[in-house]
């Protein structure tokens, strides 16, 4: 298991501010997992981050449930 550190959020955190030109995005610790944070927008979970360290590289996915009745709410 990847265990993400709290530098590592905050880095994480600036990066998706500055990607997506939005400062409401906050990354959250997880309880009981160490290997991923929430990802929080203007106070609402939308996803969770997962770090992944194969072969001395290091990556961040990203994952995002959405919803067929949140595009109906959308549309």
């Amino acid at each position: 298991m990847s265990v993400i550190e709290p530098e590592e959020i905050s880095r994480l955190q600036a990066y998706l501010q500055k990607i997506f030109r939005h400062e409401g995005i906050a990354l959250k610790m997880r309880e009981k997992v160490e290997d991923s944070v929430e990802v929080i927008i203007n106070g609402e979970f939308i996803g969770v981050i997962y770090k992944d360290e194969e072969d001395g590289d290091t990556s961040y996915n990203f994952n995002m449930a959405i919803l067929s009745i949140d595009l109906n709410e959308s549309a």
